[in-house]
């Protein structure tokens, strides 16, 4: 197998373990006996365990943004593209769920330098990715300018984080009323007056 699809093969194998089993229980032997390798392989794509986990971490955070990338194609108006960005939670998605599980596994590694250091590149960037598209929506009058696109942005992350953690957590019922009104939407209302 060339080495990239090798790379790859080993982060979906770890992102799997990882998710079952946690990142500080998981071993690389039980990795490199899931990926059908030798632990030598594992070490030949990455220094550690640790530097695996990092390249989860920043693999998810590509990911993401590639996928919102694929989500918004086609919305050209402000106020679509920050509704779709509103209702496509990656934390919760099919093809996320998985990596943001292992991602918030770096909770209880946050106080190693290079684990913190992916972790805060990576909400950078969706800082970054979601601020722009709140500050075109309030360029083109969608969205109110009282508070700065920035803010707007990280009560948005904040907030998809907290509905993430508790789809991850298995908490039934969470995010919506009796009456079926969701918290996306809500929040949409709010923001933008659609939903």
């Amino acid at each position: 197998m060339p080495a990239a699809e090798r790379r790859e093969q080993l982060l979906d194998v770890a992102s799997e373990l990882f998710s079952k089993q946690g990142y500080a229980r998981a071993t690389t032997n039980q990795l490199a006996r899931a990926a059908g390798v030798t632990e030598p392989i594992i070490y030949r794509h990455f220094k550690s365990k640790k530097d695996l986990f990092i390249a989860l971490i920043e693999r998810t955070g590509r990911r993401t943004l590639e996928q919102w990338e694929h989500d918004l194609e086609g919305a050209s108006d402000p106020a679509d593209r920050l509704a779709r960005l509103i209702g496509d939670n990656p934390m919760v998605s099919k093809q996320g769920r998985e990596s943001y599980r292992v991602f918030l596994q770096s909770i209880s590694e946050i106080d190693d330098d290079g684990i913190r250091e992916a972790v805060r590149a990576h909400v950078q960037s969706l800082h970054a990715f979601v601020t722009r598209e709140i500050e075109a929506a309030q360029s083109a009058k969608k969205v109110a300018d009282r508070f700065p696109a920035g803010v707007i942005a990280w009560m948005l992350l904040e907030m998809g984080m907290g509905y993430g953690v508790m789809s991850a957590m298995k908490v039934e019922g969470h995010g919506a009323g009796e009456d079926g009104l969701h918290v996306k939407d809500v929040l949409t209302r709010v923001l933008i007056g659609k939903g």
